[in-house]
């Protein structure tokens, strides 16, 4: 069984707040987002405080978020109660909540802690009208930026075990590729986020689920 997307206590330590990069990313959440036809509603897999969510109601857009963090789950309710938010595990059958089908799902910095990661490509795909996209966010890896850290002695710091919660799972663009395609999604591209090329810090997967 995998793990939740967030526990408690990494609810509090990781992502209680956004920070200037959180909102840096949000806005490149958004104008992705935006850039997308046709769509009207989004279901945001691993909310955490429903920033991104919120954020995106604000836009008009109708929106659900889903985390396991039942204190995430009321502070996103608190913050934005126009939208929509359940507390769920994305090791559930994700049917089972009666949730419609949406026109795009997009999921930001949640994959890569999850020990089963194709859990939330799985119910990313459930969870979409056929023809409905993704835009999937993760931190990058690749070997320029790897090595980097390795010439500069930053490799213990980037990749820490001295301190609990954290990232368990480390995405390169082959990776999770090879992952989004192994689920059936088609079309897919990339966008980066931060830092110089290829040493970027976030990476986000656009991907289609087939329409028939």
């Amino acid at each position: 069984m995998a793990a939740p997307a967030y526990t408690e206590f990494e609810w509090q330590n990781e992502r209680a707040g956004n920070g200037a990069s959180g909102e840096k990313l949000t806005e490149v959440f958004v104008d992705l987002v935006k850039r997308i036809e046709g769509v009207r509603s989004i279901c945001d897999l691993g909310c955490g405080n429903g920033h991104i969510a919120g954020r995106l109601n604000l836009h008009g857009y109708q929106v659900t978020g889903i985390d396991a963090s039942r204190s995430g789950i009321r502070i996103a309710q608190r913050s934005y109660p126009s939208a929509r938010f359940v507390e769920a595990r994305l090791d559930q059958d994700i049917q089972q909540l009666g949730l419609p089908e949406f026109d795009l799902v997009i999921s930001s910095d949640v994959i890569e802690h999850l020990y089963r990661p194709s859990d939330l490509v799985a119910a990313a795909y459930s969870l979409l009208k056929p023809g409905g996209q993704v835009l999937l966010g993760t931190p990058y890896h690749g070997y320029l930026k790897n090595l980097a850290l390795a010439v500069t002695g930053r490799m213990d710091s980037h990749f820490s075990v001295l301190h609990d919660g954290g990232h368990i799972k480390f995405f390169s663009v082959k990776t999770l590729s090879q992952l989004i395609i192994a689920h059936s999604f088609e079309g897919l591209s990339f966008t980066f986020y931060g830092r110089a090329p290829w040493l970027w810090k976030n990476m986000i997967c656009h991907a289609r689920k087939p329409a028939s």
